[in-house]
């Protein structure tokens, strides 16, 4: 599957950026008359989610151990084996003894623990809004510092001067990536309203070439959800979606054919959603897009922004102008023009309720550092 290699790229991309990074780190600046100084921070409790398990346990310890910290991993009990196969890796680089550390468990168990103690000086955490807060208020008692990574419900504005055959097709794989099941997902396509019958026309031709099925096999797209609770949560949002008034353009409740005794859900599309609907504010984390059209620039970005979240956005344009006049509008954290990609060494985190501070290059890893002046 595609979306392997993606992974892939993305994992020793991350390590590659820590070392990188490491080079050319200043550690210690002169400003004025004082010397600062970057220091560890010390230990550091990280939770990683399951849906990207080993590229968020590799870039947290890659930039965690290059500014000199040691870690102790709490991987999602759910991706156990990805997580193996990383730790073996790890292994077999050679770094010392208790550099890294992992203790697998249930969140409300290890987590907790991690949290709460007052040796662990530092909480990176990547995974849902809610046990981002419950992260926050439980380190408030011994002041650790967090990075908190959250959930998303990202924007894909289409521009009214946009290539259709190239946006829709790609707004639909920036929404169904991961199988949907990804933070980042440009999971609202915000599009012209005198042009929502040509968008939906192209949604149904991308669709209809989407193979939904074994994930080992080459051409597959859309894989099962991760578990039977996650699959069933999905098919209440996309029943919320038809009790709320609508239009569905493809999918629907209910597995593919053919695909009946697993967690596989049919890759769904709803038109003519409005900001009151469930489907338009919430998270899904699965494979359903919404449509919300607009009449202008202005009332498109104010759609973009109206959620809790603020993760990432997207735009389609053939004005890079106007894409980046509309993209600085934007309240996220990192937002593609076009058929960009993401760019490592950059900062990665979210506006609002999609978290607290940035991962990743030298910004990523400042995070990891406690400020000391010394004067005279």
């Amino acid at each position: 599957m595609a979306i392997f290699n993606i992974f892939e790229t993305w994992l020793t991309g991350f390590i590659q950026v820590a070392v990188d990074t490491l080079k050319e780190f200043q550690f210690s600046t002169t400003i004025g008359t004082a010397q600062v100084v970057h220091q560890p921070v010390g230990v550091v409790g990280m939770i990683t989610p399951w849906n990207s398990s080993t590229t968020q346990i590799a870039s947290k310890i890659a930039h965690a151990v290059a500014s000199g910290c040691t870690c102790v991993v709490k991987p999602s009990e759910i991706s156990g084996l990805q997580t193996q196969i990383l730790l073996e890796c790890i292994h077999e680089a050679g770094l010392p003894a208790g550099a890294i550390n992992v203790v697998n468990g249930l969140g409300e168990v290890v987590g907790t623990e991690l949290t709460r103690n007052p040796d662990v000086a530092m909480i990176p955490f990547t995974g849902s809004t809610n046990i981002g807060k419950i992260i926050y208020r439980e380190s408030i008692a011994t002041m650790k510092r967090i990075v908190l990574e959250l959930g998303g419900k990202s924007p894909n504005i289409v521009l009214e001067d946009a290539d259709l055959n190239k946006a829709i097709p790609g707004a639909v794989m920036r929404c169904f990536m991961n199988n949907g099941q990804a933070c980042i997902a440009g999971t609202r396509l915000i599009v012209p309203e005198g042009r929502l019958d040509e968008v939906k026309s192209l949604i149904k031709q991308t669709i209809a070439n989407i193979k939904v099925g074994d994930p080992s096999e080459k051409d597959t797209l859309i894989g099962p959800m991760a578990t039977e609770k996650h699959y069933n949560n999905v098919q209440r949002y996309i029943r919320l979606g038809l009790e709320e008034g609508a239009e569905l353009v493809a999918g629907g409740e209910g597995h593919p054919d053919g695909l009946e005794s697993g967690y596989y859900v049919k890759p769904t599309v709803f038109a003519h959603v409005n900001q009151n609907m469930t489907i338009a504010q919430e998270e899904i984390f699965g494979p359903v897009l919404s449509v919300i059209t607009y009449r202008t620039e202005q009332e498109a970005i104010k759609i973009a922004n109206d959620t809790k979240f603020g993760l990432g956005g997207y735009i389609s344009s053939t004005n890079p102008v106007k894409a980046r006049e509309v993209a600085a509008q934007f309240d996220a954290g990192v937002i593609l023009i076009n058929d960009s990609t993401f760019e490592m060494n950059a900062p990665f985190g979210g506006f609002k309720q999609s978290g607290i501070g940035r991962e990743y290059g030298p910004l990523g890893m400042d995070e990891y550092m406690e400020l000391k002046t010394i004067v005279g």
